[in-house]
């Protein structure tokens, strides 16, 4: 018989007469336990325990080649345009790109079940009834690079430190997690405190495990050019500091056949570079030298990519639909200036702002205006509230604008002109409402003090979107300047919350937890290092984060989010950019890709493989 969720289950209720508590993996289930091969938020596991692969890989992928590629997200202390540290997981230091990939997790997830993961460390799980206590069997072939086993004190060893001594980030995650301890080498009990969130079992199983013999006498939270021992499927090979970052893929890596890698980590190397400038990087690919790239730029889709390497075929292009969470991408007000503390002054700066002109001028009319935090998903607020809304609302009455008790508020639409007089009327009305006072074609705070603003940026790239919304502002008496700094002092100024308005897309999930926190709450409003750029600190907004994260079903999730949706966009806490539901892929023709793609990201590059007749076929030397 096949071990389902459900059947576990089943089968965890007939040995409830078994009053016997669990002494690792050996002995009976204890009353009530469930027995598990994966975990999820809501329902059932799609696969089943013995499941070969995921259906989006080709199993039969052949291996080698060089991906290079730039890096284009950043979790932890990563930085876009240079490293100076391998210890990605700390709050000090850039960290370098790719590090994440010498790490395995208990758990891994899939593109197919957004909240669902499957064993990887961890071959199976037993979760007490009041989910409260996980206990994780480690498999016994785990090895980190050096050989030596993965054992349940490294994972203990791991959880423990990253909630006492890891980035911002993950102390805030892991807020309502108690601790670890290793029951035996291959028993590891994970506990969490009884005001959990519905996710945090997730968190755990998607975090690093390192190794505690190679912690053992050096800082944890130290910067280092010396890779710490991992475990996953690659390691790093050679470094410039800044220039490269380089990595190979793991000979008779311990995990190369379970289910959750078949078809995947199909390079020999793969290789991140960094360039300072767009434009350099952009150069870069034409000559080869990188491979792949994402490109996030309407302009340069719609005007770069005309140069010998495409008109000949030996670059392609594709726009794929991507499936995947829209981040919440807009200029972001830093509200802990006095300054932006109106939010009818902040509701200004958006009413400056020509969404049509800038998309049709600047953007090729290849992009929707944003105007939710959970854009294009079921979880975006329409419409007035309903009873389950109000019902979540309805105790913060007091403190909320009246108008998220009714529609939500979405950014105005222009006339399409570049300069709509009727908006930046309302917006100038807006201003004087909050107490400014013009003097000539000066706008003067309420203290008297002239009105200047500050747009950082560690990148000239929005600079074409930024400067008609600063043209408005001047119109309005507002002098602003847009700052680009280096990618060294970006960081520190964004992570000491040091700035006026900064450009921000932010996370974007299908089932939001935990996450939200560091993005909203207001206990990461006053700690830096996190993502609450605005500074949001409201009580609603708190508990609105606490219910999603403790919903039970897709339903309640809903909900909620609808609800911190419109608090959220009440609170005008940005000026809305814009989005695209597909991305935008170009490639050197080495590559080769499943038929399938997965049903929540592209797939692009990490289920494809290196396709050496095709790099023959176009003389590709990179």
């Amino acid at each position: 018989m096949t071990i389902t969720r459900r059947t576990s289950l089943t089968l965890a209720a007939s040995a409830a007469a078994g009053l016997v508590l669990p002494r690792g993996f050996g002995s009976a289930l204890a009353a009530g336990d469930v027995e598990t091969h994966g975990l999820s938020t809501f329902g059932e596991l799609a696969l089943p325990a013995n499941f070969p692969h995921f259906a989006y890989v080709n199993p039969q992928a052949p291996r080698g080649g060089t991906l290079s590629i730039q890096i284009k997200n950043t979790s932890g202390n990563q930085n876009f345009e240079t490293f100076d540290t391998l210890n990605i997981f700390v709050f000090k230091g850039d960290g370098a790109a790719g590090m994440d990939m010498t790490f395995d997790t208990l758990m891994s997830g899939s593109g197919d079940e957004p909240g669902s993961m499957y064993g990887l460390v961890a071959d199976r799980v037993r979760i007490a009834p009041d989910k409260l206590t996980y206990r994780f069997h480690i498999r016994p072939e785990a090895r980190f690079h050096d050989g030596s086993k993965i054992t349940a004190r490294d994972a203990a060893f791991s959880f423990n430190i990253l909630k006492e001594k890891g980035h911002p980030v993950y102390r805030s995650m892991l807020g309502a997690f108690a601790g670890a301890e290793a029951e035996s080498d291959d028993t590891l009990i994970v506990r969490f405190t009884k005001n959990r969130s519905r996710d945090l079992h997730l968190v755990i199983a998607g975090l690093p495990i390192f190794s505690e013999n190679y912690w053992r006498g050096r800082d944890f939270e130290a910067s280092t050019l010396e890779a710490p021992l991992g475990s996953g499927p690659y390691k790093m090979a050679r470094f410039e500091q800044g220039r490269f970052i380089e990595f190979e893929r793991v000979k008779n890596y311990w995990a190369e056949k379970l289910p959750v890698n078949v078809g995947q980590n199909n390079f020999d190397r793969i290789r991140y570079e960094y360039y300072r400038e767009r434009q350099v990087a952009f150069e870069g690919f034409k000559s080869g030298q990188i491979n792949f790239n994402e490109e996030f730029t309407a302009r340069l889709w719609a005007t770069a990519y005309d140069f010998p390497a495409v008109r000949d075929g030996r670059v392609k292009r594709d726009e794929l639909p991507n499936g995947a969470p829209t981040p919440s991408q807009g200029w972001y007000f830093n509200t802990r200036r006095g300054k932006f503390k109106d939010a009818r002054v902040r509701e200004a700066f958006g009413l400056a702002f020509d969404f049509e002109w800038t998309n049709r001028n600047i953007m090729y009319s290849a992009y929707k205006r944003m105007a939710s935090f959970f854009e294009n998903s079921d979880m975006k607020a329409t419409g007035l509230p309903s009873k389950e809304e109000l019902a979540l609302l309805e105790p913060f009455r007091a403190d909320l604008p009246a108008e998220v008790f009714g529609e939500p508020y979405m950014p105005p639409t222009s006339d399409g002109s570049g300069s709509d007089r009727n908006l930046l009327r309302r917006a100038d009305d807006l201003l004087r409402a909050a107490g400014c006072k013009r003097d000539n074609n000066r706008l003067l705070l309420p203290d008297g003090t002239p009105f200047e603003v500050e747009f950082l940026d560690s990148s000239g790239a929005l600079k074409p979107h930024t400067e008609p919304l600063q043209g408005n502002l001047r119109k309005l008496g507002i002098a602003s300047t847009f700052r680009t700094v280096d990618a060294a002092q970006y960081k520190r100024r964004l992570d000491n919350f040091d700035f006026d308005i900064v450009t921000m897309a932010l996370g974007g999930s299908f089932t939001p937890g935990d996450g939200l926190r560091i993005t909203w709450s207001s206990d990461a409003a006053k700690t830096p290092g996190t993502r609450n750029v605005a500074g949001v600190e409201s009580k609603a907004v708190d508990f609105l984060i606490d219910t999603i994260s403790r919903a039970n079903s897709r339903d309640e999730l809903n909900v909620a989010a609808q609800a911190l949706d419109r608090v959220l966009r009440a609170g005008r806490y940005w000026i809305p950019m814009w989005y695209k539901d597909k991305s935008l892929i170009a490639y050197w023709d080495v590559f080769s890709r499943p038929e399938k793609t997965p049903r929540y990201s592209t797939g692009a590059p990490g289920t494809w493989w290196w396709d050496a007749d095709k790099a023959k076929r176009i003389d590709y030397r990179g």
